[in-house]
């Protein structure tokens, strides 16, 4: 079995390409990032992260057509491929699993 890698920034970017569908591209991944994140995002980190997970197979990305509104020039969209969902998944189901171990006055103390 491969080893899963994926950072807690990966992450993010990862469920928020998911949760954009469509409309996930640059800037719209960033601005969905900075309102949950609560902080600024360089497009740089960004696009750093977007290409290890296309590296990955954990994204795709194309481009779209050219419009007048961006100047002439394209965006580059990205999807969640089945493999990114496969991935979330398992970290999802790592982290459950770690979660459920924690001591009940652990819990009681987290407020949970």
């Amino acid at each position: 079995m491969k080893k899963l890698t994926l950072g807690a920034f990966e992450e993010m970017v990862l469920l928020t390409v998911g949760v954009l569908q469509d409309n996930a591209y640059g800037v719209t991944i960033k601005a969905e990032l900075e309102a949950n994140m609560k902080k600024n995002i360089s497009l740089g980190a960004l696009y750093a992260a977007l290409q290890r997970l296309e590296e990955k197979k954990w994204v795709n990305s194309r481009v779209g057509g050219i419009t007048e509104e961006r100047g002439g020039r394209r965006k580059q969209y990205f999807d969640i491929t089945k493999e990114g969902v496969k991935a979330l998944n398992e970290v999802r189901a790592m982290r459950n699993e770690l979660f459920d171990r924690l001591p009940a006055n652990k819990i009681k103390w987290l407020d949970i």
